[in-house]
């Protein structure tokens, strides 16, 4: 069963508190400085404080301070249904403000990241 709490046109992440966080994606796209489109990504991520070798810490810092903020549905998929989180995530050297994207797979009640994007007004930090 997936839980939810409603707020407004928002809500809390189902099943957040088992969201899925691989280290793969933190470690060899967001946070790597040679891969293809996440080198672009690993700068970003550099400038708060957060780099390939300490990609737990990213881990930790999402689940505490994002998985904590209201959710909108994202656009409609094949393999599930998508969710945005935008929010600031303070990070070990500064704030910055970024969207999460996560989907619940077809079958599946559990959260999964998708990706980390840099992104939103720098007066909502």
């Amino acid at each position: 069963m997936i839980r939810s709490h409603r707020l407004n046109d928002m809500a809390l992440l189902p099943n957040r508190k088992d969201a899925i966080i691989s280290s793969e994606k933190l470690k060899d796209y967001i946070l790597s400085p040679n891969h293809p489109l996440g080198k672009f990504k690993a700068k970003f991520f550099e400038e708060a404080g957060y780099v390939q070798g300490s990609w737990e810490i990213l881990a930790k810092d999402i689940r505490a301070q994002h998985l904590s903020k209201d959710a909108k549905k994202g656009n409609p998929s094949f393999f599930g249904k998508k969710y945005e989180i935008t929010a600031p995530l303070k990070g070990p050297k500064s704030t910055v403000m970024i969207t999460s994207v996560w989907i619940i797979l077809k079958g599946e009640e559990v959260p999964r990241l998708i990706t980390l994007m840099p992104g939103g007004k720098k007066s909502e930090i």
